[in-house]
């Protein structure tokens, strides 16, 4: 009876270490909720069929999100306008999904810049889609920190991230003190009719 008892719980613990998702290096879960999701690789999921980030739901029902991220110096992007590109799929996303960037200032909570694809956002099932965040760094620059996130139930992949720098006349998906920019590309609503 103990030996059954006793392989029961190392066949649990193999199955949950198989379907469990190791961290990537550099990388950590954070969000409103971590704990309600899995996060880390997963093999041979990814665009190419190498290895893919991933957040899945655990819980049948989420309020709040998990996101997979880091954060790094700003330095070699300060006083320039840096694009974010990466993959992203999808898998039964009830509430929303996004990649995300921003980019802090020292001594404060309010970013500089931010932008989680909030007004954009990924749902339902998707197959890879290419989104890009594009957003000022300012020279008082203390840090960025980006990632992907799911908020609700469901399940991301996320895959091929990059940065670089871009032309000042690229228009900025984002916000700039945590607030919508107010730079319009051309006079609106010059008649108050909207």
């Amino acid at each position: 009876m103990i030996k059954s008892i006793l392989k029961s719980f190392l066949l649990m613990g193999t199955l949950v270490a198989l379907l469990s998702f190791d961290l990537p290096t550099g990388w950590f879960n954070a969000g409103s909720k971590p704990k309600s999701y899995e996060m880390g690789i997963e093999k041979a999921a990814g665009q190419d069929g190498n290895n893919a980030a991933t957040i899945k739901s655990i819980d049948k029902k989420i309020v709040g999100f998990g996101t997979l991220m880091q954060q790094s110096k700003p330095d070699k992007f300060l006083g320039k306008r840096v694009k974010m590109t990466g993959f992203v799929r999808s898998e039964n996303v009830t509430t929303w999904a996004g990649l995300w960037l921003r980019v802090d200032q020292p001594g404060s909570q309010q970013p500089l810049s931010f932008d989680n694809m909030g007004d954009r956002p990924i749902k339902g099932t998707t197959g890879w889609t290419k989104y890009e965040i594009v957003l000022d760094v300012p020279n008082n620059s203390s840090l960025i920190a980006y990632g992907a996130l799911l908020d609700g139930t469901g399940q991301i992949w996320f895959d091929n991230i990059m940065f670089e720098v871009v032309a000042d006349n690229v228009p900025t998906t984002g916000s700039i003190n945590g607030k919508k920019s107010a730079t319009l590309e051309e006079p609106t609503n010059l008649d108050f009719e909207k």
